[in-house]
């Protein structure tokens, strides 16, 4: 029984985290509530504050969550694709399958709050896109030892080219409602970088 009562509770903040998220990504982080979670999932607002003191807290574990699950999803990335080339698609994949879900990266979402956001949220926000660049440099790295990307500039600054260039692209399509959009700015980034 105790262990029931544990793993009720796990996925009650699961689900919390997960309707969270998904408003975060669609609205903002600053324009929902605890009461707009609490209807999502007909509990009281005092059933979140259970599991999530307050939204900095709720915002820094939707972040640490989203930001675990992007990494393990390059980890992925890692060990199926082979070329350059293909990780990049890849990872402009990962993009691509948030936007089909009519909602923006996370971190992309709350960079544009940043200013409003408590302490601990921006670092998270920042390490995000600073992992990301660090993957993305290793990646562009092979691409030049295989010969199959060609940019100049350092791996770093060209890591940073794309990540910009992928967030910009979603926050410029999502309005339209065009995927198309996100889509080919994808295979143009990639066909600047020398990739097929």
């Amino acid at each position: 029984m105790g262990t029931q009562g544990r793993t009720d509770a796990g996925s009650t903040a699961e689900r919390i985290l997960d309707i969270g998220e998904q408003l975060a990504q669609k609205r903002g982080f600053n324009a929902f509530s605890y009461a707009d979670v609490a209807a999502e999932l007909d509990v009281t607002k005092a059933a979140l504050h259970y599991h999530f003191a307050g939204k900095a807290e709720l915002g820094e574990a939707l972040l640490n969550r989203y930001v675990k699950r992007f990494a393990e999803a390059l980890e992925v990335i890692d060990a199926e694709h082979v070329d350059a080339t293909s990780k990049l698609f890849s990872y402009a994949e990962l993009y691509l399958k948030v936007l089909q879900q009519q909602r923006m990266c996370l971190c992309g979402m709350l960079a544009a709050e940043f200013e409003t956001l408590p302490g601990p949220m921006r670092a998270i926000v920042i390490r995000f896109f600073e992992d990301n660049e660090t993957w993305l440099s290793r990646v562009l790295t092979q691409g030049r030892q295989e010969g199959t990307l060609r940019f100049t500039g350092t791996t770093r600054e060209t890591a940073r080219f794309v990540v910009s260039t992928l967030e910009g692209a979603m926050l410029v399509a999502r309005p339209f409602g065009d995927i198309g959009r996100f889509r080919k700015a994808v295979s143009s980034l990639i066909s600047c970088l020398g990739g097929q």
